[in-house]
């Protein structure tokens, strides 16, 4: 999604584990059978505070050596650089997109998609409608939850990046990311299971939720702003949803020392506010 300003320090550092700027993984285009890197699935090397995603046939180099990963390397299998320092390997999994997807801007943290997909139940056989791609991470973690999502980006360079994010994800067949923006073709989409969208043209989108969500499904829009929540519920109630909620979305990490336990107050917990809302099961029915 096309992110606004996050304040959550994930959201901004990708943290301890990425690959240092020193380090460089050089890809060996094809293999023996022929297949290019992009056909091979990702997996991450990790060791202690490190990870690398890499493709089996591409080589990584750092100060700990070089190595190249083999083909056929599955999860829990270990890999050593020339030096014999040793990398296990582990399957690529949700919260790993949030930390090695390419940015385009601040990704949705792990815990609002998770509150996404728990407030909405989206799941297999679903067809989404996503506006405001950015990195794309909630597009993946709804792919990767079996549903299928039509993803609109107003950036050409982002959306092309997205498009790359998918295929290292796993869920390129399962997102389409459409170049353009979403208003101009509302009069052609329909028959949605949920809308999400991050966009600030958002309360646009939610005006017309009832021609573009099928009865039962969902909406969910994330905002940086309270301003934009209140114009997108506003927008939601007046075309007939019900349950129109909007909530903060903030975490708390707790610290325990010797002297006692508290909330830390390093990380800022506050992301963004998001404002669900729901479409009747028997539209136009009146009691």
């Amino acid at each position: 999604m096309t992110d606004g300003d996050r304040s959550d320090d994930a959201a901004t550092d990708a943290g301890s584990g990425t690959a240092a700027p020193s380090d460089v993984a050089d890809e060996d285009t094809t293999d023996e059978g022929g297949d290019t890197a992009a056909d091979r699935s990702p997996v991450l090397l990790v060791r202690e505070n490190r990870e690398y995603l890499l493709r089996p046939g591409e080589r990584l180099e750092t100060d700990l050596g070089i190595l190249r990963v083999p083909a056929g390397v599955q999860p829990g299998d270990t890999v050593a650089t020339h030096l014999d320092d040793e990398f296990v390997v582990r399957r690529l999994r949700g919260p790993d997109l949030f930390h090695h997807f390419e940015r385009t801007g601040a990704p949705m943290v792990p815990r609002d998609v998770g509150l996404v997909l728990g407030e909405t139940g989206a799941g297999t056989g679903d067809r989404v409608l996503d506006a405001g791609t950015g990195t794309g991470v909630l597009a993946a973690y709804l792919a990767r939850a079996g549903a299928r999502v039509v993803t609109y980006e107003r950036d050409p360079e982002f959306a092309e990046v997205a498009r790359e994010n998918m295929a290292v994800g796993g869920v390129a067949d399962a997102v389409e990311v459409r170049t353009g923006d979403v208003i101009e073709d509302l009069g052609d989409l329909s028959g949605f299971d949920l809308l999400t969208l991050d966009t600030e043209d958002a309360p646009s989108v939610a005006a017309r939720a009832d021609e573009l969500l099928l009865p039962g499904g969902f909406i969910a829009v994330y905002s940086p702003f309270v301003e934009g929540s209140r114009a997108a519920a506003e927008a939601a109630r007046e075309c007939g949803l019900e349950d129109v909620t909007t909530h903060e979305t903030i975490q708390r990490e707790f610290s325990f020392g010797d002297r006692g336990s508290r909330p830390d107050t390093a990380p800022v917990g506050h992301t963004g506010f998001l404002t669900i809302g729901r479409a009747p099961d028997a539209p136009g029915l009146v009691e």
